[in-house]
C-alpha cells in the first residue's frame, strides 16, 4: 500500500523546496496531496511560479497521512496563522508520522508546539525561533530526531529527501 504524504502550500513558497520533494516523493512511489490554507486554489512562489492545492487543510483528516512536508520561503509565515494547517502538522506528529520541514518551515513546527526537546536545523535566521520553541538548534545539512526531519536550505534537498524516504520506509 502506498504511503500518503501531505505537502503544504501557501503564497511565497520556495519553489525548489516545494517541487523537489513533490517529484521525489512521487518518484519513490508515494501518493502526494498538496494541501493549502484554502484561501485560494493557486498560490504563487517567491519567483512567481504558481502551484495548485488539491485540498484545503480544513477538509482533510490528518490520520490519512503518513508524513507531512513543509517547504520554506515566506509561506510558513502564512501557514502558521492557519489553525487547520497547524493542527494538521501537530496531529501527524502526535500520531508518529514523519514531519519534515526545511528553511523557514520550522515556524509552522514551532506553532504546532512540536519542537520541545527535539534537535533540529533551519535557516540560520530563525535559529532563535527554534530555540525559543524548546528545540536544540544544530547547523547541519539534515537533522533527524525521532519522526522529525529538518534541513536548512535548497542545497540540502538531496539529503533532506533521502532522510524523509528513509523514515517512510522504516
Amino acid at each position: 500500500m502506498s504511503k500518503k504524504v501531505a505537502l503544504l502550500l501557501e503564497d511565497l513558497y520556495n519553489e525548489q523546496e516545494f517541487w523537489y520533494p513533490y517529484y521525489r516523493m512521487i518518484e519513490a512511489g508515494y501518493e502526494v496531496t498538496v494541501i493549502g490554507t484554502g484561501r485560494k486554489s493557486s498560490y504563487e512562489g517567491k519567483s512567481g511560479l504558481s502551484a495548485k492545492e488539491d485540498v484545503a487543510a480544513k477538509d482533510v483528516d490528518p490520520k490519512d497521512f503518513d508524513a507531512v512536508i513543509v517547504p520554506g520561503g515566506f509561506a510558513p509565515d502564512y501557514m502558521r496563522r492557519d489553525n487547520d494547517m497547524v493542527n494538521l502538522v501537530k496531529v501527524i506528529s502526535d500520531q508518529g508520522g514523519v514531519v519534515a520541514a526545511i528553511c523557514h518551515a520550522l515556524w509552522v513546527l514551532a506553532s504546532a508546539d512540536i519542537l520541545k526537546g527535539k534537535k533540529a536545523t533551519a535557516a540560520a535566521s530563525i535559529k532563535v525561533d527554534v530555540i525559543n520553541a524548546g528545540g536544540t538548534f544544530l547547523d547541519e545539512v539534515v537533522v533527524v530526531d525521532g519522526n522529525l526531519v529538518t534541513s536548512r536550505k535548497p542545497d540540502d534537498l538531496p539529503a533532506f529527501c533521502k532522510e524523509i524516504i528513509g523514515k517512510l520506509e522504516e
